[in-house]
């Protein structure tokens, strides 16, 4: 920000005088030859007086005697009260000493007896920006161009007030008409990058800096701009060289160290990035905007506490970084501690009411906290700021499906597709024909894609037959080979080939479609759920898998299921911590157990406990169909929520479910102890708020206890399953 001095008189004397001395840079013998008038006893005329003192005060700032300085300015001022030179002179000085008021004062001063003095006019415009007021600093500048309209200095100081306003065109315009007039000029170049950058046009930002580096080959802050341009630009190597060149110039460059570790932590180089912050925040410990990046590199690592230390840092220093609040709430839930997530994502909310981040995420805490009405309408706000915002759409799908709101949640289900992160966005890369929209399939071909879990494909397996009666002419499965022989001759599909095999034919197809999006298209509701999939286990791998079960005592067979797929999100909170979480059933008398753990957890069956038996099979079973000719033998099935737990309900087999007291799935909707998809065959047993699994074993066990321990009840139990089999289709209007 450049200000307009106004320098000592030159008058006609001759090269020893004191103002000759002054302008010559000699202030010490000009102030000695000052002396005798400034200390005289006897009258000397005003004029001359003012002007020694004047020419004194920039002699003695030449000195950097301060105070001397201003008491000069002052005690020219008290003698001549319209001395413009003075007041202007001891206003910069006052700025410099950052006395903001009293330079403002004296610029007003100025103004009020030149109000045609550009210069006037530029320098109080310098201290409204310093004091950040900066509608009033365009203003001065404004009424100095108007004065001058050459004024290139106002011009410029001009453009940065533009850009601090966030009127980035307007400034463009400033500094290039500068640049038009002095166009060797580094500084506007410098800054006219920085407004390009601000508008997203990274490549020509590149090009006014590098121009800066031409007319100035040491300029640090544009080596430092220039990286930060090339990062945006993807181009990480040059960044950080052009990072490392601005800090060979200037090693304590704050700035430039936190934009090298913005650079190393983008080439996921996490350990040398921290070190580039740190060091940023050892040179300038109040630098919010570190503090905030260094936050975002800890959470990326999973140093969660830290995290959330260098965020609360961030927003001490600066209350109204929005998205530190933000970041902080996503902290705090990853942490577990929702309710302080909550009130940080409220706060991002009082700063800025459209982030429609912040009203997602308050959603999830919202939902995390079964405080169902408020996070449905923190998502339906977070659309309103950003209509199709797909995770707010997702969340808000997945709430409405949970509470049996089925037409719009279905609908909105369909925003998977739109989830960068999601499988989903690939099908629609991968097959070559058209996605299914529901119109009529009348004698058109249609290919099933499996992009869900294993459960989910024979949870909706039951819509294949719909699938057929809307008249589809050939209807080929795409699928996992752990199922292919589980949907071999299940009625509604004619082929089941691999992905890749699929994939390679998909040009041959009318159309594809997702079982998942059946339901949307036809529009399935909580009163019309088709029945399960009536799946029939292979009489030979019954008999096969008979032979290993009949040597089990007891008269009362419950497979076993404590773990589900490591990789699922919500895995840490559905699986058991362990097989030894059951242990209560072992006391179950006449009772065997086998094992179907696949996977993680499979290896705790293979040593079963010397008080129960435990007949492991889990890693004998190769697929689902292996699974259900299992399953087929058994009473009763004990599973947490996987696969397993779909595929004995479609069996007709009585399944209990132990559900997780944090993020059920949507499909097991909310308090009940059953469920519309699987009737009669499904019981759910839900951790409760606070409660260790062991208490929700506890309640199993209790229930297996009155199970067996009434022949009556456990008839019941049988006669269900096989009606839940049994059942008729409903049908679909149009």
């Amino acid at each position: 920000m450049t200000q307009a001095p106004t320098h000592a008189p030159s008058g006609t004397e001759s090269t020893q005088s004191p103002t000759a001395l002054c302008m010559a840079g000699r202030y010490a013998d000009a102030l000695a030859m000052l002396q005798p008038v400034l200390e005289s006893r006897e009258p000397v005329a005003e004029s001359a007086l003012v002007e020694a003192l004047n020419v004194a005060a920039v002699c003695s700032l030449g000195l950097t005697r301060l105070q001397d300085a201003e008491a000069y300015w002052r005690r020219s001022i008290d003698i001549q009260p319209g001395f413009v030179d003075a007041y202007n002179n001891l206003g910069i000085l006052l700025r410099g000493l950052g006395r903001l008021a009293e330079a403002e004062t004296c610029f007003r001063q100025v103004v009020a007896l030149r109000p045609d003095l550009a210069e006037a006019h530029n320098n109080l415009g310098a201290v409204h920006y310093a004091l950040r007021r900066l509608p009033e600093a365009e203003a001065a500048y404004q009424r100095a161009l108007a004065i001058r309209a050459d004024y290139t200095e106002a011009r410029f100081n001009l453009g940065i007030v533009l850009f601090g306003l966030r009127r980035l065109h307007e400034a463009e315009s400033a500094y290039r008409q500068v640049m038009a007039a002095t166009p060797a000029n580094p500084e506007v170049h410098n800054n006219l990058g920085c407004v390009l950058g601000a508008l997203g046009r990274f490549a020509e930002a590149e090009a006014a800096y590098r121009q800066t580096l031409a007319l100035q080959p040491q300029h640090a802050q544009a080596w430092s701009n220039l990286a930060d341009a090339l990062k945006a630009l993807n181009r990480l190597p040059e960044a950080e060289l052009a990072c490392r060149q601005a800090l060979a110039l200037k090693p304590g460059f704050a700035e430039a160290h936190n934009i090298l570790g913005c650079i190393l932590a983008a080439l996921k180089r996490h350990a040398e990035a921290e070190g580039a912050y740190r060091q940023a925040l050892a040179l300038r410990p109040d630098y919010a905007e570190t503090h905030y990046n260094l936050g975002i590199l800890l959470f990326e690592t999973n140093r969660l506490l830290e995290a959330e230390t260098a965020y609360r840092d961030a927003l001490r220093i600066r209350p109204g970084i929005v998205e530190a609040c933000n970041n902080l709430g996503n902290v705090l839930q990853m942490l577990e501690r929702m309710p302080e997530a909550e009130a940080a994502y409220r706060q991002a909310l009082t700063i800025r009411p459209d982030l429609a981040e912040a009203h997602y995420n308050l959603g999830i805490v919202l939902k995390a906290q079964n405080r169902f009405a408020e996070a449905e309408a923190a998502c339906r706000q977070a659309l309103v700021v950003r209509p199709g915002y797909d995770d707010a759409s997702f969340l808000l799908a997945t709430l409405l499906l949970s509470h049996g709101q089925f037409e719009e949640g279905w609908r909105l289900y369909e925003s998977r597709y739109q989830k960068p992160e999601f499988v989903h966005r690939q099908s629609q890369l991968l097959l070559r024909c058209r996605n299914w929209q529901g119109e009529p399939l009348a004698g058109k071909s249609l290919l099933v894609w499996q992009e869900d879990g294993l459960g989910d494909m024979i949870q909706f397996g039951r819509y294949f037959a719909l699938l057929q009666a809307q008249g589809a002419g050939r209807i080929t499965f795409a699928c996992m080979p752990a199922l292919h022989r589980l949907f071999t001759g299940v009625d509604g599909i004619d082929e089941v080939l691999t992905h890749d095999a699929a994939q390679a034919q998909s040009a041959g197809y009318a159309c594809w479609t997702s079982l998942l999006s059946a339901p949307f298209h036809l529009r399935t509701t909580p009163d019309n759920i088709p029945r399960a999939l009536p799946l029939e286990p292979e009489p030979s791998l019954v008999a096969q898998w008979g032979e290993r079960l009949a040597a089990l005592p007891g008269n009362f067979r419950i497979g076993l299921v404590w773990k589900g797929n490591p990789k699922h999100h919500n895995d840490a909170y559905r699986s058991l911590p362990s097989l030894s979480t059951l242990a209560p059933l072992w006391s179950l008398p006449g009772v065997s157990f086998v094992s179907l753990q696949k996977g993680q957890g499979e290896d705790e069956a293979l040593s079963p406990p010397a008080s129960q038996p435990l007949l492991p099979l889990g890693s004998e079973v190769t697929d689902f169909a292996d699974t259900a000719a299992i399953i087929d033998q058994l009473d009763l099935m004990i599973c947490v929520d996987t696969s397993t737990a779909h595929l004995a309900a479609s069996l007709g087999k009585p399944c209990w479910v132990l559900l997780p007291g944090r993020d059920i799935d949507w499909r097991w909707m909310h308090e009940r102890t059953d469920s519309p998809w699987y009737p009669r065959t499904l019981r759910l047993f839900r951790q409760r708020v606070d409660e260790r699994w062991e208490a929700t074993v506890e309640r199993v066990r209790q229930a297996c206890i009155d199970l067996l321990s009434d022949p009556g009840r456990l008839a019941a139990h049988h006669a269900e399953a096989t009606q839940a089999l049994q059942s008729s289709d409903l049908t679909y209007s149009d």
